[in-house]
Order: C-alpha cells, then sequence, then structure tokens
C-alpha cells in the first residue's frame, strides 16, 4: 500500500519529484517527524560551500550546517582529499587489539587542545553514544572506588543529551520531545541551571540530601541546543565545578554542539575557564562528513579504571569505533582550525547576526533574539504551523528548520556575508508575514 503524499507536500518537493524519491520514500522512517503529516524531505543532488543543490535545479543556503556539523562548509577540498587518501589505504579496521595511526593522531591532537588532564580519549560512532559512555565512565568510577551508590545524575531544565535510553534519561523530558518514554526511564534530578542566589541554593541543597547517590552532573556548556537554544553565563559552569567537587561527584561537560568553535571558542569549557572530569564531543568533529563521536576523561576518571582486576575495565566497544575513515576527516577538520581563521570567521558571523535578527525584536509574536558565536536564535510565543513555516523558508532559497518556538540559525563558519545575509533577510521577511 502506498503512502499518498498531499499535493501541497509534492509541491514542496519539487514541480517533478525524481524517482528514487517517490519510490523510496515510502519505506524510509523519517527524523522527529510525524509521517503522515509531514512534509516529504527536499530530494538532494548536491552540496558545495553554504548550498545545497536540489534535484530540480533549485539552490539553497543552509542556514544549520546539516545539524551544526558542517562548520567548514560542504565538500571542503581538504577534508575529501583526506578521506580519498585514507579510503584507499585503510577505511576500517576493529579497534579491539589493533590500532591505526589516525585514531591515535587524533587523540593526541584532541587532548592537546583541551584543557587540563582532559588525556584519554573513548571513540565511538555518534553523540549519543559518547553521552551513553561518560554516564557508564561516571556511575563505574564510583563503583571502581567502592562507592556502589552513586548511580544517579544531575541534570538540567531544557538540557537534552540525546535520543538513546541513557541520554534520554538525563534530558529535560517535560520540556523535550521524549515524554512518552518518562515511566520506562531511570529516575534522575532535573534541576535549574544555578543562574541566581536561589537556584544555586537550591542546587546545593539537592547535592546536600541526595550527594552519596549521584555520579555526575551533566550539563551543555553555554547554550542547551536541541531544548530550545538557551543560553546561559559562565558564571553557571564555575558553579557546578565547585557544587560537584563539595559533594564528590564528577562534572560532565556534553559539547557535541558547543564544541569546535560554535559559541566563539574552540570548546565552550575553554570560554568559561572550567575544565569538566569528562567531555562529549561529536557533530563537527569530522566536519560534517562521517559518523563519529568522542567521550575524553580527566585522569582520575581513567586511574579508577586502571587494575589488574579485569573487572574494573571499561566494558564497552562500538563496532565502528575509531573508524578511520572519520578519524582522517577529524584530523584534517582540526587542519583547517589550525590554518584558516575559522574563529575570526565565527566572530564575524556573530557580530552579523546581531545587527541583522535585532529588527525581529518589533515583529509581532516574537518573544526574544539572542546570540552567541555562530548562533542565532529568533524566538517565538508559538509558531501555530511549522511545515508551512518551513515551506516559507524554502520559497525564500534557504533551508531553514524551525522547532519549538524557535527559529535559529547556526551556519557554517566559511558562509559568506553575502549569503547570511540572505538568511537573516529571510529570517525578517518570512516572520513579518507569517500567521500565528
Amino acid at each position: 500500500m502506498h503512502r499518498p503524499v498531499p499535493l501541497k507536500q509534492a509541491d514542496v518537493a519539487g514541480p517533478s519529484p525524481p524517482k528514487w524519491l517517490r519510490e523510496g520514500l515510502d519505506h524510509v522512517w523519517l527524523p522527529y517527524a510525524q509521517m503522515k503529516t509531514a512534509l516529504p524531505p527536499l530530494p538532494v543532488v548536491a552540496t558545495r560551500g553554504s548550498c545545497i543543490k536540489l534535484a530540480d535545479g533549485r539552490e539553497l543556503i543552509d542556514g544549520i550546517a546539516s545539524w551544526w556539523t558542517a562548520c567548514h562548509g560542504y565538500n571542503h577540498p581538504h577534508i575529501r582529499r583526506a578521506i580519498e587518501s585514507q579510503l584507499a589505504q585503510l577505511p576500517h579496521v576493529m579497534f579491539g587489539g589493533l590500532a591505526h595511526e589516525q585514531a591515535l593522531t587524533l587523540a593526541r591532537r584532541l587532548t592537546a587542545l583541551l584543557p587540563d588532564d582532559l588525556d584519554r580519549v573513548f571513540f565511538s560512532d555518534s553523540g549519543s553514544v559518547a553521552v551513553e559512555v561518560a554516564l557508564k565512565m561516571a556511575v563505574q568510577y564510583a563503583v571502581n572506588r567502592g562507592q556502589r551508590g552513586k548511580t544517579r545524575f544531575v541534570s538540567f531544565r531544557y538540557g537534552y543529551h540525546g535520543d538513546t535510553t541513557g541520554a534520554m534519561a538525563v534530558s529535560d523530558l517535560d520540556e523535550g520531545m521524549h515524554a512518552s518514554f518518562k515511566a520506562a526511564l531511570p529516575d534522575h534530578f532535573i534541576a535549574d541551571l544555578p543562574r541566581n542566589e536561589e537556584s544555586r541554593s537550591q542546587l546545593d541543597a539537592l547535592l546536600e540530601r541526595h550527594g552519596d547517590e549521584i555520579a555526575a552532573i551533566i550539563v551543555e556548556p553555554l547554550v542547551q541546543g536541541a531544548g530550545g537554544m538557551v543560553f546561559h553565563q559562565a558564571d553557571v559552569l564555575r558553579t557546578l565545578r565547585t557544587l560537584a567537587d563539595r559533594y564528590g561527584a564528577l562534572l560532565i561537560f556534553d559539547e557535541i554542539f558547543t564544541g569546535f568553535g560554535r559559541t566563539g571558542a574552540l570548546f565552550a569549557c575553554e570560554a568559561a575557564a572550567v575544565t569538566p572530569d569528562i567531555i562529549t564531543l561529536s557533530k563537527a568533529l569530522t566536519a560534517g562528513t562521517l559518523p563519529l563521536a568522542a567521550t575524553i576523561a580527566r585522569n582520575k576518571v581513567f586511574e579508577a579504571f586502571w587494575s589488574d582486576d579485569a573487572g574494573k575495565a571499561l566494558m564497552h566497544g562500538p563496532t565502528f569505533m575509531a573508524n578511520a575513515l572519520g578519524c582522517a576527516a577529524a584530523n584534517a577538520s582540526l587542519d583547517l582550525f589550525e590554518h584558516e581563521p575559522r574563529l575570526r570567521q565565527v566572530d564575524a558571523i556573530s557580530r552579523q547576526l546581531a545587527t541583522e535578527l535585532e529588527p525581529c525584536r518589533e515583529l509581532p509574536g516574537v518573544r526574544d533574539v539572542r546570540v552567541k558565536g555562530a548562533i542565532g536564535v529568533v524566538e517565538l510565543d508559538r509558531i501555530a504551523d511549522i511545515n508551512t513555516l518551513r515551506a516559507r523558508f524554502v520559497d525564500e532559497g534557504v533551508f531553514i528548520r524551525p522547532f519549538g518556538n524557535i527559529v535559529y540559525l547556526t551556519p557554517s563558519f566559511t558562509i559568506s556575508e553575502g549569503e547570511l545575509a540572505v538568511l537573516t533577510h529571510a529570517i525578517r521577511k518570512v516572520l513579518s508575514g507569517r500567521r500565528a
């Protein structure tokens, strides 16, 4: 039985959708979509720079860099050459009992960029899995030190850490997209970020009451991404570091979104001058080319697993961990951060976003406009018809994907000033004419 596609949805996919879209769409399950009512995906045939080329010849300027990953733009020749070279030599080899140069070089380079003694890298293949590994590390860290009751976590309202079971459990289920799973997940502590004296006192009291149960505090530093692009100041992270130390909990920074320049510094922990005990990285790690993630621990965490007792080892091992192609892409991406002016580009993007999105503040239904690094957010009172809003952006020649009640931009760092102006103009135009 074929899935019916309403006319307006077919129109969005183009006047003559390609055969592979027409015949294949009935056999895929799309992400974050009610398949009965969602617009069909736009058929992409090529990417370059900040542009997405569709099957019907249209080109869209990408405003979100493929979920914040394509930091150097699409098809960067240096990254492409690195992947092609690695493909010819060694595309993959299991990381159990074997090793290869790309992974060990990447681990060394990442730890050199991170603060203090974040020195041990565990590779995986997605951000959610990186978080799962971090949670397992934190619990087993306590177990290996004889503290078997520390099995719970503190996370924060509007936080989002992934779609796998453990990651969902430390996300804000009430404000996020996973409320249906609440009864099936472990019960952890969801607190308000310690932004003021009242919330700091509440978090302090929570940790004092339950410190013997809490393995770690987990937070997205500076920006809570998928929970609504909610910003906070560096002093929040300094408070968390103090409280974690006071009550014997590890501190985990989920930098899957914020890592690799997105907030203005290479890592948010660097901007805040706070070192977590564990950090998770993914998304822009390979500059949007291949799946790869890393969970990186401080020496004190690793040392709790260093033992003659085999039972104290970390028993986790994704099949494609440390994939050589992904590691080659990541090393090439780090080359570009070293030799091209990415953070200066982020600063220029930040200033342009602040200038060109600010007029949205005067539009009806706009609650807030905020910018941090290469992140620009227009928060609305509500979005009544998200499919129509997304389609209007396509009509303006841009790919922008609002969610919840926000319209946001997270462009590639290599986007031109003119391309970025097209994106911000589209937001101003579409929101000016939207129907609440």
